[in-house]
């Protein structure tokens, strides 16, 4: 019995270094976790029937050891009911411990008789006591052996240098899956059951199934009718081949199973592609090989999935036991460290791309990217240069997975909502899934923008279009994208005294002050519209593929509308009013045409991109004439609406087909000159039932201010403002906006009247500091910024702009060192990197500058100026070949400065858009009658059910 005993307890202890040490979902470990399982049952009964003739025998020692063994033996037991999930840890924790406790004593008492501090009860006790400690260390080092190798190989981390072409990308042009980066870690291919079985995952995870049925994430695929046509489109144009740049991150059942190989109308309502991205897609990467985006994961097939998937009751009931009795296998295949730690990155890996040559047939093309901005950003806590910072860092999962109550017998109380709650509208709506849809309005109105209708003066010099402001094709023009606040040079430069905002003529805050215009008057309203939950550019995602605008409206006492911008035609169902302020980015392919049916892949040129960054905001002017028979009140609502889709690729996915009367239409992957008119039958297209819907549009944010009418005959009102320390934030939103445009004039203005709300505030002197540094007025701007730093000494963004002024005064060495403290605080602000790295070069300090742009190329690969750089700084050490390796990737990623030539008589066909094009610009009402439009290039078509079928302009 004695040795069966020992025998027992090395079985235990070694299988149970071994579960513990090296966790891994395969055979070896959960036959040695049924072996442990065993091993203790048998002791157990041994101990049952054998402790009344083991303890009068033993050492004192033994004597604590064995009923802490046999109490480590109950409690497994128990723990075989329980199974070791997080609430049940305590017992788990009992368990171990008291085993461990017992398994040392027992070691101490058999060196006590090989003579080990032998002799007496003191030092018996001393060696028992050493020998627990020892334990407790070794359990340590077990932990730090289980833990921390497992956390480091589990990082997402940069390449040192990027591909310098997509074939580099992935399995490159021979791969199963490119051009999609997308990778499997055994090489070949996944069957796609794997990536259907979501519904294996509810009987542990009820709640997380149950939202992920209702998410955008269920819906990626060709249950997607926009995305479904979209596809249909591509391959139509540019093959099979591009499309699978798509799949990588919408359709992996088809993907990696080779089903996307086939026509996708053979395969788009097979099971396989009406999947969706399901659980088994994103919980099972184990690399994502940097945060470029394009689908740089790579995924594995676990060896033991076939037991939770199972048809076979009695082996799902064998898996969901072995997980219930050990969780970790599980969740070391399903839940990596870096979904957890570094969720942005691991996000970054599908909200974040570009195109190539593979894709495009023409050049490397930023498409949307979530990523960058937001790392840049005060959102982050990343970024040094923010206007605004939350009380916290956000990452992604801060906002679209929140923390909700579940009674899941897989989580301890709460999970994160695998609703995913963001901007999809569309799909819940035509789903009628009432549910999701208001989670969804509700998310979108939770204070993530706001609108307010800020000032008003009068009329001054009308702002044509092009008037004072920049008209070529800035850095905002290198990509698809906006640059945004991660580089100071994306704000324009507007000269002319007519494009300044008039700030002394100004009434201001609106509803703080009582305004009053003149009948027959010509007035410029100024809405902010400022983003304030939003991590990212607003909007977010594709951003060529939504009705996003501003809407202003103004009526008189009766109700009469005198003013309406933004309109929705057909009764708020139909295309919007060409005119408004739109929030997107306008894109058209070789042939001037737009790009309006995601087919990005054809984009040749970027009209504009209308975008706000997060925690900064957006100014926008509208000139308003009051009736000269106005009297009474003029009532302003201002409302930022968001629509998804866009009414014309909603129209052209559901029942977009070929104008039968034209014959022969150019199509090329870089144009479609194809006339479409919205005649196609809807019934096969998921939500198509009842026709074209209507998409809903919701009213992210709004506002209202009311304005006296004096008689025409009254002299001009008198400005008006009020400077109120609650109005500090309305007056830097507003000049935030302003100096966004380039109206730097304007924005000194604004930023002037903060420093006298507040001036003991150091961000107002700070803003002021922005804008005299980018008029180059360096005396102005070290005055003012030398002010903010005696306030708060530690103010990074202070030290970054501070640093600029230094830098143009050839002080090279300070102004690094003021970098130097902007970066103990920021050490991830790539811009701040580049900075202190092109000081160096221009000091000829070649080698220390490498290593500034070699830390930007950790944070983004692919920015610009680090491998433009790292190309003269290797030329300046003569280290040609690796300068020729940087001058490849600059090549790459610059703009192609000649796009912007196909603009110009796009501009000349749609003014409206030529307007909007330019940073400082102003609208007026749809009421007002206009030029007459130019041809229209889509065919008007029969009206459907749930939708007229109407032609768009092209700029719809």
């Amino acid at each position: 019995m004695k040795r069966l005993r020992s025998r027992l307890l090395a079985v235990l202890f070694l299988t149970a270094a071994y579960v513990f040490v090296w966790p891994a979902a395969n055979v070896p470990y959960y036959a040695a976790v049924l072996l442990h399982l065993a091993a203790g049952l048998v002791l157990v009964v041994v101990l049952a029937l054998s402790m009344r003739s083991i303890l009068p025998a033993v050492s004192p020692a033994q004597r604590i050891a064995w009923p802490l063994l046999a109490l480590g033996g109950v409690l497994g037991l128990v723990l075989i009911f329980t199974g070791t999930r997080k609430s049940d840890w305590p017992l788990l924790f009992a368990h171990v411990g008291s085993c461990i406790a017992g398994g040392a004593l027992l070691l101490s008492a058999w060196a006590g008789r090989r003579g080990f501090m032998a002799g007496s009860y003191l030092k018996g006790a001393i060696r028992g006591g050493l020998f627990v400690i020892a334990a407790v260390l070794v359990t340590m080092g077990a932990w730090w052996v289980r833990t921390v190798p497992w956390e480091h190989a589990n990082r997402i981390e940069n390449p040192r240098i990027a591909p310098a072409t997509m074939d580099a990308e992935g399995d490159g042009p021979t791969g199963l899956y490119f051009p999609s980066s997308a990778q499997t870690k055994h090489g070949g291919r996944i069957p796609a059951d794997y990536f259907i079985e979501s519904d294996a995952c509810q009987r542990c995870h009820a709640d997380i199934y149950r939202q992920w049925q209702s998410s955008a994430h269920h819906f990626s695929s060709f249950n997607n009718a926009w995305y479904r046509k979209s596809i249909e489109y591509m391959q139509d144009t540019v093959g099979i081949q591009p499309s699978k740049w798509c799949a990588g991150c919408h359709d992996p059942a088809l993907l990696f199973s080779g089903m996307f190989d086939r026509p996708i109308r053979e395969v788009e309502d097979t099971p396989a592609g009406q999947a969706g991205l399901g659980c088994m897609m994103c919980h099972s990467f184990v690399k994502v090989k940097s945060s470029m985006g394009q689908g740089d994961y790579e995924l594995e097939y676990p060896v033991m999935h076939r037991l939770a998937a199972s048809k076979n009751p009695i082996v799902r009931q064998l898996h969901d036991f072995l997980v219930d009795l050990n969780p970790e296998p599980h969740r070391r295949v399903f839940l990596k460290p870096f979904m957890r730690n570094q969720t942005a990155e691991f996000c970054s890996s599908c909200h974040k791309v570009h195109l190539d040559v593979p894709v495009n047939h023409y050049r490397w093309v930023r498409g949307f990217n979530e990523y960058d901005n937001w790392q840049a950003s005060g959102v982050s806590g990343l970024g040094a240069r923010s206007f605004y910072y939350p009380a916290r860092p956000q990452q992604c999962a801060d906002c679209h997975m929140p923390l909700k109550n579940s009674e899941d017998f897989g989580n301890s109380g709460t999970i994160h909502s695998h609703e995913f709650p963001a901007a999809n509208t569309a799909l819940p709506y035509v789903n009628g899934d009432d549910a999701q849809l208001n989670d969804t309005e509700q998310f979108l109105k939770q204070d993530q923008l706001s609108v307010d209708i800020f000032a008003i003066s009068p009329e001054t010099t009308p702002q044509q279009a092009g008037a004072g402001a920049a008209t070529t094709a800035g850095p905002g023009f290198q990509t698809t994208f906006a640059v945004g606040e991660e580089a100071e040079t994306s704000i324009p430069a507007a000269n002319a005294a007519q494009s300044a905002t008039p700030v002394a003529l100004l009434s201001a805050p609106l509803n703080r002050v009582i305004a009053s215009v003149r009948a027959g008057g010509t007035y410029r309203v100024d809405v902010v519209v400022r983003t304030r939950k939003v991590g990212h550019f607003f909007p977010g995602g594709t951003v060529d593929a939504y009705d996003c605008w501003l809407e202003l409206n103004a009526t008189d006492d009766e109700g009469h509308t005198i003013f309406w911008s933004g309109e929705v035609k057909d009764g708020g169902k139909g295309p919007v009013d060409p005119s408004a302020h739109f929030y997107r980015s306008l894109q058209i392919d070789a042939h001037g045409n737009p790009i309006n049916k995601r087919n990005a892949w054809a984009t040749r040129a970027v009209v504009y991109v209308h975008l706000i960054p997060p925690g900064a905001a957006d100014t926008v002017h509208y000139r308003v004439r009051i009736p000269e028979s106005a009297a009474g009140h003029v009532h302003l609502h201002a409302k930022l609406n968001y629509r998804k889709f866009a009414w014309w690729n909603t129209q052209f996915s559901f029942a977009g087909v070929h104008d039968p009367s034209q014959r022969n239409p150019a199509v090329s992957p870089g144009f479609d000159d194809t006339h479409w008119v919205f005649t196609g039958g809807t019934l096969r297209i998921p939500g198509g039932g009842h026709g074209i819907p209507d998409a809903p549009i919701v009213v992210v944010a709004e506002n209202t201010a009311t304005l006296n009418i004096l008689p025409g005959t009254a002299g001009e009102p008198a400005p008006s403002e009020a400077l109120n320390q609650s109005d500090w934030t309305r007056w830097n939103d507003y000049g935030i906006g302003l100096f966004l445009q380039g109206d730097l004039t304007g924005a000194a203005g604004a930023f002037e009247k903060i420093t006298k709300i507040d001036p003991n505030n150091a961000d107002g002197w700070v803003n002021i500091g922005r804008v005299r540094v980018q008029e180059g007025n360096l005396a102005s701007a070290r005055e003012v910024l030398e002010r903010a730093l005696a306030l708060k000494p530690d103010l990074a963004r202070a030290h970054f702009f501070y640093a600029k002024v230094l830098r143009g005064e050839g002080r090279y060495d300070d102004a690094i060192s003021h970098l130097r403290e902007v970066l103990k605080q920021y050490p991830r602000d790539r811009v701040v990197h580049d900075d202190v790295g092109r000081i160096l070069f221009l000091q000829h300090k070649y080698a220390e500058a490498q290593k500034e742009f070699e830390a930007t190329l950790a944070i983004d690969p692919e920015d610009l100026e680090a491998n433009y750089n790292l190309m003269l700084c290797y030329t300046g050490m003569d280290q040609a070949d690796r300068a020729s390796e940087f001058q490849k990737r600059y090549l790459r990623f610059k703009a192609d400065e000649s796009a912007q030539t196909l603009t110009g008589p796009y501009l000349r066909e749609h003014p409206d858009d030529n307007t909007e094009r330019q940073p400082i610009h102003e609208h007026v009402s749809d009421l007002v009658p206009a030029p007459a439009s130019p041809p229209k290039k889509y065919s008007v078509a029969p009206a459907h059910r749930g939708a007229s079928a109407r032609a768009a302009k092209d700029s719809d």
